[in-house]
């Protein structure tokens, strides 16, 4: 069984490939590795959401249009530039 740490923690056991752990733990040193992770599966989570909340919009209203997609973009990030680019 885990052991709960102070501050709504709880410990766990993860394995990550050896060259993915190197390259978190260079990017955030050993202290914050934790948090990163934690910060990663958090937007994760939102992220599998939208995708539920679409699917269900989806199923009730058919496919979402080219044009309904690029009008979200737009109120989400910006005017688009080109390809991959947001206006800043």
């Amino acid at each position: 069984m885990a052991a709960q740490r102070a501050g709504n923690t709880e410990n766990v056991s993860i394995s990550l490939p050896t060259d993915l752990l190197a390259v978190l733990r260079e990017r955030t040193g050993r202290r914050g590795l934790s948090s990163y992770i934690a910060e990663a599966v958090r937007h994760q989570l939102e992220m599998d959401g939208l995708a539920e909340i679409v699917a269900a919009q989806e199923a009730e209203h058919g496919p979402l249009t080219e044009a309904e997609i690029e009008a979200a973009s737009r109120e989400l990030f910006g005017e688009v530039q080109s390809k991959g680019e947001h206006a800043a």
